[in-house]
């Protein structure tokens, strides 16, 4: 059994970037010795498994085979007679296709450290095109802020015109292109994913209405809203989008609204319905998108104006009447701002 450090982490150490996780491949192996060293299985289309005390993934040297369509239309094949080269050939990129040894060694069998030097991103094998997330996940490498400044060189950019023309985008799951998104959302140049989803042409299906960028926001959820708002709220209709996210989004479009509105009632509705009690916290971050920039001041008197309004008069007038009457504390209070 040999065991080599492969993958991004491998990258990462070499641009002097500290790895948030490492990914490890053992050669010469089998699933009932990796079980035997107390390793704990958890692939289900291949060998993965965790190891015993770090809980980091180690997967059997394996190359694949296209079998089918998307990302999952693949047969694997393991055993002892993989080599390390083998597996790093199937990968997706030069800089991601390097190794490490337990001594330190570096085995670069594709060039991978010349492509870190020159900052490209070159496809390691003809296989690449096989796999259609792969353009989605260099999108997402975009996002990292070592990795921001990379190009395609021009042979990997006829390989995204293959996959973009095979049409096979479409069999990834809206799971999947969820995952990577939110994984961009998170790094620093979140704006560079969808900068390069619309520069190759890998809007259809998933970003069909994405034609602007803008991620302004300090979160994941902040930075969603902003390219919704960019592309008029269009973005979201094929992707499952967590209640974190919808719910941000939502105020951003209601706020929005309350300053579009001419009619004094259905803003006093606006304001109630964003319920600033209650979600203070998310507006007093929507409050300073740059998109909003010219209106803050008035954004915070309404805040402010609301959280002081006293309540507690409603609580023994029936049901019925609630609703009137709050609305009626909103006017009295906001009718000078309004």
């Amino acid at each position: 059994m040999e065991i080599f450090q492969v993958g991004g982490s491998v990258r990462d150490e070499l641009m002097g970037v500290q790895p948030k996780d490492r990914d490890w491949v053992v050669i010469n192996s089998s699933p009932e010795e990796m079980e035997k060293n107390g390793f704990k299985a958890i692939g289900k289309d291949f060998p993965v498994f965790l190891h015993p005390d770090t809980n980091e993934e180690y997967a059997l040297a394996r190359t694949e085979k296209k079998s089918g369509v998307g990302y999952k239309g693949f047969e694997f094949y393991f055993d002892s007679n993989v080599t390390l080269k083998e597996d790093l050939k199937r990968r997706d990129f030069t800089i991601n296709s390097i190794a490490k040894d337990k001594n330190g060694n570096i085995i670069d069998p594709f060039c991978g450290q010349l492509d870190i030097e020159k900052k490209i991103f070159r496809h390691t094998s003809s296989a690449f095109i096989e796999d259609p997330l792969r353009v989605i996940r260099f999108a997402r490498f975009k996002s990292y802020d070592q990795l921001c400044d990379f190009e395609l060189c021009s042979e990997t950019i006829d390989c995204f015109k293959k996959v973009v023309n095979a049409r096979e985008l479409k069999e990834l799951s809206p799971e999947r292109i969820w995952i990577e998104t939110k994984k961009a959302l998170e790094n620093k140049h979140s704006d560079k994913f969808f900068d390069a989803i619309i520069k190759y042409r890998l809007t259809d299906p998933w970003f069909k209405k994405l034609n602007q960028v803008s991620c302004d926001g300090s979160s994941p959820e902040l930075k969603w809203a902003d390219i919704q708002r960019i592309n008029n709220f269009q973005l979201s209709d094929l992707l499952p989008i967590p209640n974190s996210f919808q719910k941000t989004q939502d105020l951003l479009r209601q706020v929005l609204d309350i300053f579009q509105c001419k009619n004094i009632r259905e803003r006093l509705e606006l304001i109630e319905k964003i319920n600033i009690h209650r979600n203070f916290e998310i507006l007093e971050e929507i409050k300073n998108y740059k998109c909003l920039q010219d209106n803050k001041s008035y954004l915070e008197k309404i805040f402010k104006s609301v959280l002081e309004i006293d309540f507690s008069c409603i609580a023994n007038i029936p049901t019925s009447e609630v609703s009137e009457k709050k609305q009626f504390l909103y006017h009295e209070t906001l009718k000078g701002i309004l």
